[in-house]
C-alpha cells in the first residue's frame, strides 16, 4: 500500500512539473486573470501605501468571497440525485455555520493584532474593519468578486462541473486557504521582527498567495485534462 502511494505521488508531481502542462495551463486565459488578481496588492502597497494590515484584511475578505461561492457551489452540486440533494440541503447550512464561525475566530485573531482597530467584534464589526483597513479596498474586493464569478461561470456552469460535483468536497475545499493565509502571516510576522523590515513581511505575504495561486491554476489544468484525482478536484476550485 505504501509503494503504491508513493508510486502515485511520484506520478502526480512528475504531471505537475510536465512542461506540457504548464504550458497549457498559461496559455488560458483564466490563468492570466487569476494571477493578475493576486498580483494587484503590489499596486495597492506602491500607490496607496498598504501595510501588513490592510492586506491581510484584504485576504481575510477574500475567504469570505470563496465561502459564498461555497455556497453556491454546494447548491449546484444538488442535482443530480437524492443522495446528493439530501447532502446539500444539510451541508449549506452546517458550512455556512462552520465556516462562518471560522472566518469569525480568524477575523477577531487578525483585528487584534491591528494598530487602532477600533469598534466591537461582531461579525460584521470585523467586516467593516477590513472594508475600511486600506484606501481602496472595495475596488479590490469587487475585482476578487468579479475573479470568482468568472471562474464560477466558466468551469463549474459552463464545463457543467456541479452535474458531478461531490457535496462533501466542495464544503471542505476553502479550509486550504485559511491555513494558508495563517501559514503565510506567521512568515511574514517572523522575518518582519526578524529583519526589522515591515514590507519584506508583506512581500512575503503576497508570495506565498501568488504560489498558492499558481498551484491551484496547475491542478485546474490537470483537472480540465482529465489527469486529477477525485480526493484533490475540489481543493483547486478555492483559488
Amino acid at each position: 500500500m505504501g509503494d503504491n502511494a508513493t508510486i502515485r505521488h511520484g506520478h502526480m508531481s512528475g504531471r505537475f512539473f510536465d512542461p506540457a502542462v504548464l504550458a497549457r495551463t498559461f496559455r488560458d486565459p483564466l490563468t492570466w486573470l487569476s494571477l493578475v488578481t493576486d498580483l494587484l496588492p503590489i499596486l495597492a502597497i506602491i500607490l496607496l501605501q498598504w501595510g501588513p494590515t490592510p492586506l491581510v484584511a484584504l485576504y481575510w475578505l477574500e475567504n469570505l468571497v470563496i465561502g459564498a461561492y461555497t455556497i453556491l457551489r454546494l447548491a449546484g452540486s444538488a442535482t443530480g440525485n437524492i443522495a446528493k440533494l439530501g447532502a446539500a440541503i444539510f451541508l449549506i447550512p452546517f458550512f455556512t455555520l462552520h465556516y462562518g464561525m471560522f472566518c469569525y475566530g480568524h477575523g477577531v485573531f487578525l483585528k487584534s493584532f491591528a494598530s487602532n482597530a477600533g469598534g466591537g467584534d461582531g461579525m460584521m464589526d470585523i467586516v467593516r474593519w477590513a472594508v475600511g483597513s486600506g484606501e481602496g479596498m472595495p475596488v479590490f474586493l469587487a475585482i476578487i468578486v468579479f475573479t470568482n464569478a468568472v471562474f464560477f461561470a466558466v468551469d463549474y456552469i459552463g464545463k457543467r462541473e456541479f452535474v458531478t460535483a461531490n457535496p462533501a468536497a466542495e464544503m471542505f475545499a476553502p479550509y486550504g486557504r485559511i491555513v494558508t493565509l495563517h501559514v503565510a502571516i506567521i512568515l511574514g510576522a517572523f522575518f518582519s521582527i526578524a529583519t526589522d523590515q515591515p514590507l519584506l513581511g508583506v512581500l512575503i505575504l503576497i508570495v506565498i498567495r501568488v504560489v498558492f495561486g499558481l498551484v491551484l491554476s496547475v491542478l485546474r489544468r490537470l483537472k480540465l485534462d482529465g489527469q486529477l484525482g477525485a480526493s484533490l478536484s475540489a481543493f483547486e476550485q478555492a483559488g
